[in-house]
């Protein structure tokens, strides 16, 4: 890069870091770190959604493993879109009835009792650390890439960053480069594909380049995987906790749907556009690693200038999805354990100074998780094991159908934990089937028998921990 581009990086750099500082003067209560005062517009939420949805494996892991796959990963990837439009006609309006709700387990403890916010919150944590670990990967592979350090520092200085501005400005800071971060990736990215498509020669030229596999529908994936992976990434981000949180940000019920349906729309354009830089790296560089298809197209096509933008993009894509990630996982932390288990008359001075040092500690954790992790894809997949096959199941049927059923929940969580383990270990291999499906499907059965048996009782000792508008 050259000077006017290191100087662009770094003017970005400095405007999160700074966003963040200034916005530190408008928190003034958990409910200012955690969900922004419940303030947040339509189309404030649509972009900053849009850009924390959008992170590393939207655009780097999907671009590598098109690179390896071809166009079938692209189409199991689109799951995740039309999950989140469907989130946001049926489900996220009606998370908007939970006054005062902070987190998943504030809706589950509503339906299912304190045990069941413990086991969320622990659940929560697990996945949003490897989430986050998945998001700092990336970071470390743009820097590597781009900047040329090591991977390991380049994990380390990207992360430092997004600890920063999350500690010190909550969800505000969250939010704010959110939409800075948006304007990036939904300009430069864009342009990353035009120049790409120009120098291989037009996207007819590129057709005939690629092997024909990578343009089918199925590629050379059996019908059994391609499902598998499907469901993996339909069920793997369902209300996550900062998704989740971040429907608790909006103002009403109908900036929750708009801010989803959009966010689904805008992401199955966005999965195309990395997808296919991710061919163009395949006929232009086909020798590199997979993981490094994106940045290389970025450092070997784009011009001096607008490269440092670029990568400013490519950064901005990965940072807005780890900061929303850290801002949740210190949220759920006290929310959901420390405060109603261990210290149940924690002041709101010392509960937002606990949010605050978990955001730093965290960091450091998910640092350390993606240093060792073997992909960005990889980990991401780790991490939804620990959501879809417990949590989501029982939480649609709280929220969608009204479900009271504390033995349903609790016994249908442990049944997931259980069968997703058990497959990983003995059958995942050589059935290529992914233990998530097998898991959910589990779960679901479970919830359904349970549920059914237990309809009379159902409600039984459950105290609200929110108010229903």
């Amino acid at each position: 890069m050259g000077g006017l581009d290191w100087a662009l990086l770094g003017c970005y750099f400095a405007l999160l870091v700074v966003i963040g500082v200034q916005t530190s003067r408008k928190i003034k209560s958990s409910d200012d770190f955690a969900v922004a005062g419940n303030r947040i517009i339509w189309p404030v939420f649509f972009g900053s959604f849009a850009a924390a949805f959008l992170g590393g494996g939207a655009s780097i892991g999907n671009a590598g493993a098109t690179f390896r796959d071809g166009y079938v990963y692209m189409f199991a990837f689109s799951a995740f879109a039309v999950q989140t439009v469907l989130i946001g006609i049926f489900v996220a309006p009606r998370l908007k009835r939970y006054l005062g709700a902070h987190t998943v387990g504030d809706v589950m403890e509503h339906h299912y009792g304190r045990a069941s916010r413990l086991v969320t919150g622990l659940l929560s944590l697990g996945l949003c650390a490897g989430i986050l670990g998945a998001q700092a990967l990336a970071v470390g592979t743009v820097v590597n890439a781009t900047v040329g350090l090591p991977i390991v520092p380049s994990i380390v200085v990207g992360m430092a960053v997004v600890v920063a501005y999350s500690t010190f400005g909550g969800a505000w800071a969250v939010i704010q480069t959110d939409m800075v971060q948006f304007v990036f990736l939904g300009v430069f990215l864009p342009v990353t594909l035009l120049l790409a498509l120009g120098d291989v020669g037009g996207p007819t030229r590129l057709v005939e380049a690629l092997p024909e596999a990578h343009l089918s529908l199925g590629g050379t994936w059996s019908l059994a995987a391609f499902a598998s992976l499907f469901v993996a990434f339909l069920l793997g981000e369902v209300l996550v906790p900062p998704y989740a949180q971040r429907t608790f940000s909006a103002t009403d019920a109908r900036a929750a749907r708009k801010g989803f349906v959009l966010t689904g729309f805008f992401a199955a354009a966005f999965f195309f556009i990395t997808a296919t830089i991710g061919l163009t790296a395949l006929v232009l560089f086909p020798g590199i690693e997979p993981d490094q298809a994106l940045t290389t197209v970025v450092m070997k096509l784009v011009p001096a200038g607008i490269v440092g933008l670029v990568v400013a993009a490519l950064l901005s894509v990965v940072m807005s999805t780890a900061s929303s990630y850290l801002n949740s996982i210190a949220v759920i932390f006290v929310k959901d354990i420390y405060q109603p288990f261990v210290k149940p008359d924690l002041g709101a001075r010392e509960r937002l100074w606990w949010e605050r040092a978990l955001s730093l500690i965290v960091g450091v954790a998910a640092t350390l998780f993606a240093i060792s992790a073997p992909s960005i894809v990889d980990a991401l997949l780790y991490a939804y094991a620990m959501w879809a096959p417990t949590i989501v199941i029982p939480l649609l049927a709280a929220v969608l159908f009204g479900s009271r059923s504390r033995a349903a929940a609790l016994s249908s969580i442990g049944a997931g934990v259980v069968v997703t383990v058990l497959w990983i270990w003995l059958y995942q291999e050589q059935t290529g089937v992914d233990g998530l499906v097998v898991g959910a499907g589990a779960n679901l059965v479970v919830f359904a028998l349970v549920a059914l048996f237990t309809r009379n009782r159902i409600g039984a000792g459950v105290r609200p921990a929110v108010k229903e508008a």
